[in-house]
């Protein structure tokens, strides 16, 4: 599994009431959900994400709620992976069902800046600083999460036969 693509970097404490308000948790359209995607911290983050984009995040990613709806507008806004230090536990779950690929990797999320080209081979567990040239380790993903967020999350997955 590999990615490439800019950086947008936020905070710690990114809760899902911020990733997606609830005022638009009535309904289930996924482009609706990506349009109000980061706005009640980032006005702009729709008129800047580029498929394919990297998020970067501090401590607690994903803290809240537990819908499902925050990692679903942050996928389909374009986002192809999301590096935090830490991601509440629930959003990291949701994260990996619908398909949505994200690591912990405390020193990349504190090295990488805002608008930082990044690659990261999450095969082999290496993310790469393509601005700065610095690299980080992390974990690699185990083959049955490749496996789900290759095939479009975990519904997909056991539809197709993958997961039994």
């Amino acid at each position: 599994m590999k990615f490439e693509g800019t950086v947008l970097k936020y905070g710690d404490n990114v809760d899902t009431d911020v990733i997606i308000p609830a005022r638009y948790l009535n309904t289930i359209d996924k482009k609706e959900l990506a349009s109000h995607c980061m706005e009640d911290i980032d006005l702009d983050f729709t008129k800047k994400v580029k498929p394919g984009d990297i998020m970067v995040a501090g401590f607690n990613f994903g803290c809240g709620s537990s819908r499902e709806h925050a990692p679903i507008a942050i996928k389909e806004s374009g986002i192809s992976l999301v590096i935090a230090k830490s991601f509440a536990r629930i959003f990291y779950r949701n994260s990996i069902n619908i398909g949505l690929a994200i690591v912990e990797c405390p020193a990349a999320a504190d090295a990488i800046a805002n608008g930082d080209t990044v690659e990261a081979d999450l095969d082999n567990g290496v993310i790469y600083d393509k601005t700065t040239g610095e690299s980080f380790k992390t974990e690699p993903f185990p083959e049955f999460i490749q496996n789900i967020i290759t095939n479009g999350g975990l519904v997909e997955s056991i539809k197709k036969g993958v997961i039994k």
